[in-house]
């Protein structure tokens, strides 16, 4: 029997031709009509009722070159254009710089939340899936120039231009912060390899300043053990003349006493006394032998014995021991060393520390505040979209319109098939 009814199916779906079925169709058209207009309008209530999603974008471009021109020129901080538009762009893709901006604006992003998850995980998934930052393609010559683009797609419940603009000021001040920090910690250690340099120039010049100190002390010591013994020598060497000088008198006056002679005369003088010659004859004598000490006569003999025997000191018979004296008197205060050691102001004496100091005072006058510091120029800020970008209204509406038509074509079909089968039973 089912056999029978399948062939007899066949029989009449060979049956229909395509003429046949458009006029069922146009015969139908009015529920084709409806099915059209009911698939459209829930088409349409879907598009009027779902949440609609919005993109915005903000454009960031390398600094003119004026901008960076006052850091660029500190010599310890060098950051080009270019660089300064990368360190921008990894602030912006940084997920800690993003949370942080949430959690100081949280308000904004209130709508996010969702029952079964908190904030922080809504947010998350906003971060990952909604915000984006993309760099020029370097295989396509059209887009060499560099730049920074921040896309934000959002629901129409968040306030997005607002976000997105705010977070690209926040990103750029994290930047001149973390600049800022960075110079200060440089300057910092610039000044502490300068404040080292200058501490070892004066202990260098401190332990200088000692070493000669104790080199003019021992020479001025040694001069003065030197001109001592000179002294003492002098005056041992003095006494022994004098010594000796007392020990020749005392020979000479011996001789005198012993040829009765009392005052001073000459050889020749005596022999004319021996042989009764006029005292009114004057002689001149001639000899190549000095004359003996004791022809000056017993009295004047003993007259200088006397006076060399009550002798304290024979330091005036020598000027050597006057200037020796002078000398070691010089010696007894080094000029030299005693203002060595009355300097007020080392630092004024330590060398080569000028530099030092220049780069010291223009390190610590160097403006560290980089609250205005241009890093990028913003080439174009986030505005608020014309349309969204899903759900695509006409798209939809068309679709379902195009839906609702097939749906009343294939029910026009089957009612059609269905009228044809009545028939043949």
């Amino acid at each position: 029997m089912n056999l029978r009814q399948d062939l007899q199916l066949k029989n009449i779906n060979a049956e229909i031709d395509f003429f046949d079925l458009l006029h069922s169709f146009w015969q139908k058209k009015k529920l084709i009509g409806l099915t059209m207009a009911i698939v459209g309008a829930l088409a349409f209530g879907y598009v009027s009722l779902t949440q609609h999603v919005y993109r915005t974008s903000s454009v960031l471009r390398p600094a003119a070159v004026n901008e960076l021109d006052a850091l660029n020129r500190s010599g310890i901080y060098t950051l080009p254009a270019a660089d300064a538009l990368l360190k921008v762009g990894a602030a912006l893709e940084s997920y800690e710089n993003r949370l942080n901006y949430f959690k100081s604006h949280q308000d904004f992003f209130k709508p996010l939340e969702k029952q079964g998850s908190t904030l922080e995980q809504s947010f998350e998934a906003f971060s990952r899936d909604a915000m984006t930052v993309s760099r020029p393609d370097p295989n396509k010559a059209s887009e060499l120039s560099p730049f920074i683009k921040m896309e934000l797609i959002y629901p129409e419940t968040l306030n997005g231009v607002e976000i997105l603009n705010g977070f690209v000021e926040y990103a750029i001040n994290i930047q001149r912060q973390q600049i800022s920090a960075d110079l200060k910690i440089i300057i910092s250690n610039r000044l502490g390899e300068l404040e080292t340099k200058i501490n070892s120039a004066r202990s260098s010049y401190h332990v200088q300043k000692e070493g000669k100190i104790a080199a003019l002390v021992e020479s001025d010591k040694l001069k003065r053990a030197t001109l001592g013994d000179e002294l003492s020598a002098l005056r041992m060497q003095l006494k022994i003349q004098r010594d000796a000088r007392i020990n020749q008198l005392n020979e000479a006056i011996s001789i005198a006493k012993t040829l009765g002679i009392k005052h001073p005369t000459t050889p020749a003088a005596m022999a004319d006394a021996a042989q009764g010659a006029s005292s009114r004859l004057v002689r001149t004598e001639i000899t190549s032998q000095g004359i003996p000490q004791y022809f000056m006569g017993s009295d004047a003999l003993e007259a200088e014995r006397a006076v060399l025997l009550k002798r304290t000191t024979d330091d005036f018979t020598d000027l050597r021991v006057s200037q020796v004296r002078k000398d070691m008197q010089l010696l007894e205060v080094n000029r030299e060393v005693e203002l060595l050691g009355k300097r007020s102001n080392e630092d004024v004496f330590l060398k080569d520390i000028e530099p030092l100091r220049a780069e010291v005072y223009r390190l610590e006058n160097l403006h560290t505040d980089m609250s205005n510091l241009g890093l990028v120029s913003v080439d174009r800020k986030a505005q608020a979209p014309l349309d969204p970008i899903k759900p695509k209204k006409a798209l939809i509406v068309v679709l379902g319109v195009i839906m609702g038509l097939m749906l009343g074509l294939m029910i026009a079909t089957i009612r059609c098939l269905m009228n044809r089968r009545r028939q043949m039973i």
